[in-house]
């Protein structure tokens, strides 16, 4: 019998794994890579009983693999709060899907496992931008300061930063060693301050990339939305989600579109609801190939330098 486990390479996908392998160690193959890579069980070739946790990668996106995989013999285990169209019924699956634009998958292996390791599930949500549902967890379930809790929120900031890019190249560590070294801690705090080189790195590499974002001006601006283009560069790339987050975040009422522009000379979109209406992004970008997400936070992997016109009119109609 082997174990796989399939994870977003995020802050969610990585909490939300830390959390289950600390309540259950396993010597699993790590399937996983940047954010944007989310046809991950094409990689996975499975034997019968071989068990298979899934977690923050769309259903929809990877179904003719998940039925190969269950028409095989092995027991999935899948965790995920993105669209999953029709879930196949079979013994062989458990499905934990909840799309609600307020829940994660952090937030959902944290109900699984009834609180065992909440901290790390208040690093998850604060990495989803999901600020209301950390903090509210963390009153009820946490006694921490508020200084430790701003630790939190910065260490899910900077973990889901660190899974932007068009490679893993990209990134400052590989999605699948950051979560080996931060399944070593049951508090996050000791992976902050016993794990202070990788800690450093990443808070180094966020602020430096954020500054530069700071530096580019919106190329569309109205009431209800706004649209920024990043250059053909790996700080643009890594820090494409982020920046999107906190405009998200210092403009409530207001939709965001990140474009970045790829070698090819398409554009790689991140699309953020508003946060005071966190609904329409995932509709918007499944207009578009390649293009998927949640209500809240959407993008298009591949938009054609083509569509761009076309898809800054979708966008501002859907939030006018």
């Amino acid at each position: 019998m082997a174990d796989f486990d399939v994870f977003n390479g995020d802050a969610d996908g990585i909490c939300a794994l830390t959390q289950l392998r600390l309540a259950e160690p396993r010597q699993s193959s790590l399937i996983t890579g940047v954010k944007r890579n989310i046809s991950l069980l094409k990689t996975v070739t499975a034997r019968p009983d071989d068990r298979i946790t899934v977690l923050d990668i769309s259903m929809d996106k990877n179904r003719p693999d998940l039925e190969r995989l269950l028409a095989a013999g092995a027991k999935v285990f899948y965790v995920d709060h993105h669209f999953s169209g029709a879930i196949p019924e079979t013994e062989k699956l458990t499905a934990l899907i909840n799309e609600a634009p307020d829940t994660c998958t952090s937030l959902l292996v944290n109900q699984h496992l009834k609180n065992a390791f909440t901290a790390w599930a208040v690093v998850g949500a604060f990495g989803d931008n999901l600020n209301q549902q950390a903090q509210a967890l963390a009153d009820a379930a946490l006694q921490c300061s508020d200084t430790d809790l701003r630790q939190l929120q910065k260490l899910g900031i900077y973990i889901n930063y660190n899974g932007y890019g068009a490679s893993v190249e990209d990134l400052h560590i590989p999605p699948a060693e950051l979560f080996r070294r931060t399944s070593l801690y049951t508090d996050p705090l000791d992976f902050i301050h016993l794990d202070s080189e990788h800690f450093d790195k990443l808070e180094n590499g966020y602020h430096s990339d954020m500054a530069a974002a700071a530096e580019i001006a919106a190329e569309k601006t109205s009431d209800t939305t706004a649209v920024f283009i990043l250059p053909n560069d790996a700080w643009a790339r890594r820090v494409s989600g982020v920046f999107s987050n906190q405009l998200t975040n210092d403009h409530p009422d207001r939709a965001h579109a990140v474009l970045t522009e790829t070698p090819q000379g398409e554009y790689l979109v991140s699309v953020r609801a508003p946060l005071n209406n966190r609904q329409g992004a995932a509709d918007l970008c499944r207009r578009f190939p390649t293009g998927g997400g949640r209500a809240a936070a959407a993008g298009i992997n591949n938009l054609p330098a083509g569509m761009l016109a076309n898809f800054i009119d979708a966008f501002e109609a859907s939030y006018t």
